[in-house]
């Protein structure tokens, strides 16, 4: 049976090491390189064409993920795995969007990681349980936040969206070419409809939590 090719790519020698050593063990694994830098591979993972990268985050020079995104038009065969003390939403979501294929942590256990790579080129997308619980959260209250705005009729929603941009009710007003009052009776309304008591609120419930300005 082929073996699965891998390349690592860990600025921290120790982190680096073991990965290898690990890797070294399994007879279903292949380790092709180790890179300290995405520059270098940019430059190598092209001509190696592993199956599989293991790419940390946070690099010297260039991210992690600014290295994937620019490897997945390079090296369309290959699979990209974040291996990260990241664990924030911003940081997951621009990896996923990077085109990363998984995502684990490194608190993950060399067992976990020999497992994942194997899942990974499987087809699967391996991804640490908190990482996996995070998306689903966020996932349910993007739906929670949709529904909430399905109770807005379209000029509420044209109202609430002038609000986000942080615009005052005159402002609001002349946009939309209606009066001061008629912009505050829609805020009233759309407030009820939210049952909310204020703009941050109202923003938060529709848009979600960063998405507004007070």
């Amino acid at each position: 049976m082929e073996r699965i090719k891998v390349v690592i790519v860990e600025d921290l020698e120790e982190v680096s090491e073991a990965l290898s050593a690990f890797i070294r063990l399994e007879s279903e694994l292949q380790l092709l390189a180790s890179y300290r830098t995405a520059e270098a591979a940019l430059v190598e993972v092209p001509l190696l064409k592993p199956d599989i990268v293991i790419m940390d985050i946070n690099l010297p020079g260039m991210t992690g993920i600014e290295c994937v995104r620019q490897l997945k038009g390079t090296s369309p065969s290959t699979q990209f795995m974040m291996l990260t003390v990241y664990e924030n939403n911003e940081q997951v979501f621009e990896a996923l969007k990077a085109g990363a294929n998984g995502y684990l942590l490194k608190s993950a256990s060399p067992a976990e990681i020999i497992a994942s790579v194997k899942e990974l080129n499987q087809g699967g997308s391996p991804m640490s349980t908190t990482i996996a619980r995070k998306l689903v959260t966020l996932f349910q209250e993007e739906h929670i936040h949709r529904d909430e705005a399905a109770v807005l009729t379209p000029r509420e929603k044209e109202v609430l969206q002038s609000l986000a941009k942080g615009m005052l009710y005159k402002e609001i007003g002349d946009q939309l070419g209606i009066s001061f009052n008629t912009v505050r009776q829609h805020i009233s309304k759309i407030y009820e409809k939210l049952h909310v008591q204020n703009r941050t609120e109202a923003l938060n419930k529709v848009f979600g939590r960063g998405n507004n300005k007070t």
